[in-house]
């Protein structure tokens, strides 16, 4: 561990998690204090999981530093909402009576708040159950009385309260708050970014004639052929790929996904898919070609593209959605997908835009039948206009 000087201090969390804040402005506590208790009653389910399914459930101790995290994040932003100094409640939370004093406490560390060593807890313990639920208590209580609208004092040591509780939770199950913490921020960051900063291509340094393509158009359009409807593509005058149907009993479009292939090419740079589609197999490189690009990460690319259409059926296919919208947990899963996988180094907020391109290009041909769709990997951007 670094020594205190140079550990992330309460403070400078609480800068940073404010960054990411995505309902600022007043009215926003109510809900913020909601989003505590959600996170709370995350924490107490990872308990129950693991209690249920001991011997099948994997990733507890995982789960638990990251529950742990959003619940600091959302205490961080009930704080803030209230113009309470995180490292001011920290600081009372550590007396046993401690009462809330304004000022003095910045250069706290997350560090400073637990013992130097804890021993790693592979399972809830007793003592571990115990603090979660009275964790749970405080924070109804903060929600009960918060209603009222009360003064800030109140607010403050009941924030203590909570504070305290988290710190005793923490430290029984093993988990360091400050890396917590800084997985906390690692997560929001990957999701909404300080900077938009797009990785280089995946494969940057491979032979110019084993890359996918930075630059294409692609014709997609439907014809009826005996009776039954197909998609057809075409590039440069040449058929890419069999022609497609939807593959299911309800007509739902699916057979224009294709789509969402092209839009991880122009905004991930990366798509199994269309490399098998456009023989770019990187050959020279064996173990790429038969990893990266082989049929088991095509079937995991159709297997993301699948699961994520059955999702945005229920959700009209992601219209009005914007960028920094679609829910986390989702993006998670998709990366879940990827694991192991070139794609997996792709950050969620590159997903996001990946999806949300390939969707609204979706809708065009819903509602067109027949577009142009362009590659232009330099903007990472999938294009769309209407087919002359």
């Amino acid at each position: 561990m670094s020594p205190d000087d140079e550990a992330l201090t309460i403070d400078e969390y609480a800068r940073q998690a404010a960054r990411t804040d995505q309902r600022k402005g007043p009215g926003t506590a109510g809900f913020t204090m909601l989003g505590l208790f959600g996170e709370t009653g995350s924490l107490l389910t990872e308990a129950k999981k693991k209690q249920r399914d001991a011997a099948s459930y994997l990733g507890y101790a995982e789960a638990v530093a990251e529950e742990i995290g959003d619940v600091l994040w959302y205490l961080a932003a009930v704080s803030r909402r209230y113009r309470l100094a995180l490292s001011d409640i920290a600081t009372a939370a550590l007396a046993p009576r401690g009462t809330h004093k304004a000022g003095g406490n910045g250069t706290l560390t997350l560090h400073a708040l637990q013992p130097a060593h804890m021993p790693i807890a592979k399972a809830p313990t007793a003592e571990f159950e115990h603090s979660l639920l009275a964790l749970a208590g405080d924070v109804g209580t903060l929600i009960r009385v918060g209603a009222s609208e009360p003064g800030r004092q109140v607010m403050a040591d009941l924030l203590v309260n909570v504070m305290r509780r988290l710190i005793q939770a923490a430290t029984e199950s093993g988990v360091p708050l400050e890396i917590a913490a800084l997985k906390n921020l690692q997560k929001i960051f990957d999701r909404w970014p300080r900077e938009r900063c797009y990785p280089p291509p995946l494969d940057e340094g491979c032979d110019p004639e084993e890359q996918l393509p930075r630059k294409m158009q692609i014709d997609i359009y439907e014809r009826t052929v005996r009776g039954q409807a197909y998609v057809f593509q075409r590039s440069s005058g040449v058929y890419v790929g069999d022609r497609l149907t939807d593959n299911a009993i309800e007509p739902d479009d699916y057979r224009f996904h294709d789509v969402f292939h092209y839009a991880y090419v122009a905004v991930l740079g990366w798509s199994p898919v269309i490399r098998a589609l456009l023989r770019l197999k990187r050959k020279s490189d064996p173990k790429l070609d038969e990893v990266e690009d082989g049929a088991r990460a095509v079937l995991i690319e159709e297997g993301v593209t699948s699961w994520l259409f059955g999702k945005a059926q229920q959700l009209q296919f992601f219209e009005g959605v914007k960028p920094g919208g679609l829910p986390l947990d989702m993006l998670k899963h998709v990366r879940q997908f990827v694991a192991g996988y070139e794609a997996e180094h792709c950050p969620l907020w590159l997903w996001e835009e990946a999806i949300l391109q390939g969707y609204a290009a979706f809708r065009f041909l819903q509602k067109n039948r027949r577009a142009r769709i362009g590659i232009d990997f330099a903007r990472r951007r999938l294009t769309i206009k209407e087919l002359p």
